[in-house]
């Protein structure tokens, strides 16, 4: 990767997520596909100046269904990587998940 803006492609922002950030202090990208636990770690903690405790990464399956008519399978959405961050105790959580102030 060229720089840390590469790394993270954007947030993902779901109801689940909505509540691991509020109850938890975890947060989910959709990040670059050979990106590393290392890369994001570093490109979290330096672009929102925050402490990471945890990095976990898996990658999202494509979504698949069926036309009705021809029975043939269609691959609709394409897999992503995703990463959950932790964040340490005491960090200041992400403003960008934040609601509308």
């Amino acid at each position: 990767m060229s720089n840390f803006y590469n790394v993270l492609v954007r947030p993902l922002v779901t109801e689940k997520t909505n509540r691991q950030s509020g109850k938890l202090g975890q947060y989910a990208f959709v990040v670059a596909d050979k990106a590393t636990r290392t890369m994001v770690k570093d490109a979290v903690e330096t672009l929102f100046d925050v402490t990471v405790a945890r990095v976990n990464i898996l990658n999202a399956p494509a979504k698949r269904s069926r036309r009705t008519r021809s029975r043939r399978l269609l691959v609709r959405r394409a897999g992503y990587k995703k990463a959950i961050i932790t964040l340490a105790e005491g960090s200041k959580p992400l403003e960008i998940f934040e609601g509308v102030q």
